[in-house]
């Protein structure tokens, strides 16, 4: 089992990615026809690869917790 360091950079590493990703989906698309400049379209690209990653921040998270609990 990795010790509590090794886990809290795999945390930081996978949220960080999350991070990255969550805001390249965000970026906006104008729509292109030009009458409705207010229009915003969000183009899903990284679902998959979010949800993976969004797994694996909760269970880092999880095990951190626990390690913590287990130390008082």
């Amino acid at each position: 089992m990795s010790n509590k360091l090794e886990i809290l950079k795999d945390y930081q590493k996978a949220a960080s990615k999350l991070n990255r990703l969550k805001s390249q989906e965000a970026e906006v698309c104008r729509s292109e026809d030009g009458e409705d400049k207010d229009t915003v379209v969000i183009k899903p690209q990284f679902g998959n690869e979010m949800n993976h990653l969004n797994k694996e921040c909760e269970q880092l998270n999880m095990i951190l917790e626990a390690m913590d609990a287990s130390e008082d």
